[in-house]
């Protein structure tokens, strides 16, 4: 999962605290595919939650303005705004707050974008710096069934729910991954079944011909936005309430990130 810019007036916020964390380790997990565990001291200032689909905000500062962290966002952005950070918003995998580390995966798409052309290079030693981690989403165990909707930007989120789903969980995830090395979910419950399609029209497809079950789900749906847009239209057609729904987008089709960050806070990114 990827987005945000830092440019939004928020001055009215207070600052949230910046994680200065450590790169310790760096693993391809495939040839699309790095995931890159942090940690440090700098770990005890991010937020403790129980959601399966925790995010941070990473913040990539341009190396040529010399900027050491933590950043005074408020001095930059009244004085030097071309100067703040990019922010990338990521899933985080896996946790422990033990030993205060997190792991975050980033899917390479070539010299694009701020993160992935990071990870490609990162090392252990490294810093990064987060702030975070927010999320809402968990499986909840009263649940009729689970149904979990994503493509590759929301593996991570998927995986950990997986992860937290009781023995005895019932549901189906269908899943939008183009290269078969990239499909990557833990162990299922037994009741759970897993589908995977090669894009997003197949995603829509397997949404709609599915054999629902009895019961209310809970939904967890995330990707990108036209394509999920497309299918809250169809848990409207079965008439899952609000209430039983993780739903947004991730990305849109044809904007850069901080283009489809302004825009959720327009009729054209919200999805009801």
């Amino acid at each position: 999962m990827s987005t945000t810019p830092s440019t939004p007036d928020r001055s009215a916020r207070p600052p949230r605290p910046q994680a200065i964390m450590t790169v310790q380790e760096v693993a391809e997990i495939t040839p699309n595919l790095i995931r890159i565990r942090a940690g440090g001291e700098g770990f005890d200032a991010l937020n403790s939650n129980e959601a399966t689909d925790k995010y941070v905000k990473l913040m990539f500062a341009d190396p040529a303005h010399g900027l050491t962290p933590p950043y005074d966002l408020a001095e930059l952005r009244e004085n030097s705004p071309e100067k703040l950070p990019r922010n990338r918003t990521y899933t985080v995998r896996e946790i422990n707050e033990d030993e205060k580390w997190l792991s975050l995966d980033f899917v390479i798409h070539g010299d694009e974008g701020v993160a992935g052309p990071w990870a490609k290079t990162a090392q252990p030693g490294d810093t990064i710096v987060m702030v975070g981690a927010g999320g809402k989403y968990r499986p909840n165990p009263d649940a009729a069934w689970h149904l979990l909707i994503a493509d590759h930007t929301a593996i991570p989120a998927v995986s950990t729910a997986l992860e937290a789903m009781d023995t005895e969980a019932k549901g189906t995830v269908i899943a939008a991954v183009a290269d078969e090395a990239d499909r990557l979910l833990p162990a299922t419950p037994a009741g759970v079944t897993v589908v995977w399609v090669d894009n997003d029209d197949e995603l829509i497809s397997a949404v709609r011909e599915l054999d629902w079950s009895e019961g209310t789900p809970q939904v967890f749906a995330h990707g990108e936005r036209g394509t999920i847009k497309t299918i809250r239209t169809v848990l409207k057609e079965h008439e899952v309430p609000r209430e039983s729904l993780s739903i947004s987008a991730y990305w849109a089709r044809g904007r850069a990130e901080d283009q489809f960050q302004a825009e959720k806070r327009e009729p054209i990114g919200k999805i009801d």
